[in-house]
């Protein structure tokens, strides 16, 4: 999982008003880290959620796709100010969002990058860490801890 998050920039805090600008967002800071237009981030991001919310309960959700212009991993972690709407199972708002994007090439390691992140939230001890942290920097040094338990 420390993989996918190696710097603090790949921790944003976001204030969307709804999934729609969660999305919107995510694919804009993703953009420019993939050289691809906001448009294409976006339209990956959609075409997952379309086949059902990506929603995982306890306020956390994990939008993710499989591209095909994508030659490596590439994950954001997103605190929102305030919890939004995501059509969870449990009907919890979201506030910590992971959006995982894989290369379809290399889509061997895709599954297993996921469930990484689902065993390390099992426990509340993670989310609450995030939630906490005082700083992007905070969150990091969190997620790598909970990496090293896994």
């Amino acid at each position: 999982m420390a993989d996918l998050f190696p710097e603090a920039n790949d921790i944003l805090s976001l204030s969307p008003a709804n999934k729609t600008e969660l999305f919107e967002m995510l694919a804009t800071a993703m953009a420019g880290r993939l050289q691809q237009p906001a448009e294409t981030v976006l339209e990956a991001i959609l075409a997952r959620e379309r086949l059902g919310s990506t929603a995982l309960g306890r306020g956390v959700a994990m939008p993710h796709a499989r591209v095909d212009w994508l030659d490596r991993p590439a994950a954001v972690l997103a605190r929102l100010t305030r919890p939004i709407e995501m059509d969870a199972r449990d009907g919890e708002p979201v506030d910590l969002v992971f959006l995982v994007l894989w290369p379809e090439a290399a889509s061997e390691g895709f599954l297993p990058a996921l469930s990484n992140i689902c065993r390390a939230l099992r426990d509340n001890q993670l989310p609450r860490q995030l939630r906490q942290a005082g700083s992007a920097a905070e969150a990091l040094r969190s997620l790598r801890a909970a990496d090293q338990l896994l």
